[in-house]
């Protein structure tokens, strides 16, 4: 009873841990970074429309059909509930952590992967408190990793059908989780895995085949939904098509990946202790292989945009957990250490002191950007719940924190202007220009005709002002009259129509 008592306070005062270090997230009462494209396309969804037709974005569907039911459930603009819903997703990835961690080695090391995760999945950058796509892949990746890791229940190992399709739906719900199930298809070929079972040839075939037929399922459900919604067509080109990578910043790649480095040093020093010793994996070789495997899908799949954003490195960390969970297990509770840093007391000071400053830096990071703009209450202020605005630019939280609905598709104008997401760089992008953007903008507009147009790159650093392009700014022209203005942010509400004798 004494090791059960042991394993529940380990595992509540994780829970009270991840809820401390994501309170500054629940207690915000905005959307925090692309948790605004995202809930834009969900409220769409829940009105009656469809993705990649009605609200236009690049993630994959299972993403905005999971906002939607959030949505469904909770009610629109309830921030409080999604960040407390991204905390429960994070509590059941820990849970997921504890599962694979205490299968390969013990409970000490499930807690302890457990804990890594939860302490470091934020890294210090109050963005990846966001209820991003990498926190939502997380979760069935290290639940798939858990069950195809875990012991045999038959030779045929028919629950390898559920790890591949965990993985698949992760694949549903950002592109890179993909990258993740290559190890595990390939793990049951590796011959150590098949010396320690047993298994000839053709039961690695064969359970290849179950992982590869369970992966499909839901991408083909996915698909099968999106064709009888017809849009089908454009769920692939959106996903898949438009993410063809031109540019790759190297020098945000060197920078973002020195500074998840220093920040999650404890966790990298962990891992590659615990890969160097031998000792530790032999009987484990398969096992060791795959995580290794799995720690460099995640790395190229962080990398593979070309963008090296700060929230694509929390993919690398369920598998660099699960690695160094041994390691610091040693340490924590035999009490052996090599130097006064790497010691019991030492690490776990170190990951406190990690905990604590990331927490600060988070609090401080969205406390800074609490409240409402001028231009937000403006809007809202002088427009009804059923009108429609338009927002030219990148800015698509505004739809939200004003609460009114787009006046069309893009949500975002990156395909009006071939805007290249990551650093600001000065070339033409007029050639990214997706084909028959602008007749689609004409329709929408025309059809739904804004009450306002909010033009949020009109400062002087603007990388695409809106008299740039000419169809934009002959409506503005003819049919709006600016009534508010700011350093960024130009706010033009609709003329009223002409009385006909007057014509």
């Amino acid at each position: 009873m004494s090791g059960q008592r042991d394993a529940r306070r380990d595992l509540l005062r994780l829970v009270a841990l991840t809820v401390i270090t994501r309170l500054p997230a629940i207690l915000f009462f905005h959307p925090i970074d692309d948790e605004s494209i995202y809930a834009v396309v969900g409220n769409a969804i829940v009105a009656g429309g469809r993705p990649y037709l009605d609200a236009i974005e690049r993630k994959p569907p299972l993403l905005f059909w999971t906002y939607a039911a959030i949505v469904r459930i909770t009610g629109e603009y309830n921030w409080v509930a999604l960040h407390v819903v991204s905390t429960l997703w994070v509590l059941a990835t820990l849970a997921g952590l504890y599962v694979l961690a205490r299968r390969l080695f013990d409970h000490d090391a499930g807690v302890v992967a457990a804990l890594m995760y939860t302490v470091f999945q934020p890294w210090g950058f109050w963005k990846n408190l966001a209820f991003n796509g990498e926190v939502l892949m997380n979760l069935p990746i290290v639940w798939g990793w858990a069950i195809a890791l875990g012991p045999p229940l038959t030779r045929r190992r028919f629950e390898l059908t559920a790890s591949g399709a965990l993985l698949g739906a992760a694949c549903l719900l950002k592109q890179p989780a993909a990258i993740a199930a290559v190890p595990l298809g390939l793990l049951v070929f590796h011959r150590r895995y098949r010396d320690a079972q047993g298994y000839s040839a053709a039961d690695a075939t064969l359970q290849a085949g179950l992982f590869t037929a369970g992966f499909s399922a839901p991408i083909a459900a996915a698909a099968l939904v999106l064709a009888r919604q017809g849009v089908l067509q454009e769920g692939i080109y959106w996903t898949i098509t438009n993410h063809a990578a031109t540019l790759v910043f190297w020098n945000r790649g060197v920078e973002n990946t020195l500074a998840f480095g220093a920040a999650c040093l404890p966790v990298l020093v962990a891992a590659a202790l615990s890969l160097r010793d031998s000792r530790r994996w032999s009987l484990r070789a398969a096992e060791r292989w795959a995580l290794l495997a799995w720690l460099t899908a995640s790395a190229v799949g962080a990398a593979a945009g070309g963008r090296f954003y700060p929230h694509y490195y929390i993919q690398l960390l369920p598998p660099l957990a699960v690695l160094a969970a041994p390691e610091l297990a040693r340490l924590w509770f035999q009490q052996r250490g090599t130097s006064l840093v790497w010691s019991r007391r030492g690490t776990q000071a170190w990951i406190a002191l990690s905990a604590c400053v990331f927490l600060a830096v988070n609090s401080a990071g969205l406390w800074l950007r609490r409240g409402e703009a001028p231009e937000v209450t403006y809007v809202r202020e002088h427009s009804q719940p059923g009108d429609r605005i338009f927002v030219w630019g990148q800015s698509t939280n505004f739809y939200l924190e004003a609460r009114r609905t787009p006046a069309s598709r893009y949500i975002a104008t990156f395909p009006l202007t071939g805007y290249i997401f990551g650093p600001r760089i000065e070339i033409d992008t007029n050639d990214r220009i997706v084909p028959g953007a602008w007749d689609n903008l004409e329709h929408d507009l025309d059809a739904h005709r804004p009450a306002f147009i909010v033009d949020t790159e009109a400062g002087p650093a603007a990388r695409y002002p809106l008299e740039r392009f000419l169809p934009m700014a002959r409506r503005v022209a003819s049919q709006y009259e600016l009534v508010s203005h700011s350093a960024s942010t130009r706010i033009y509400r609709r003329l009223p129509p002409v009385p006909a004798d007057e014509e």
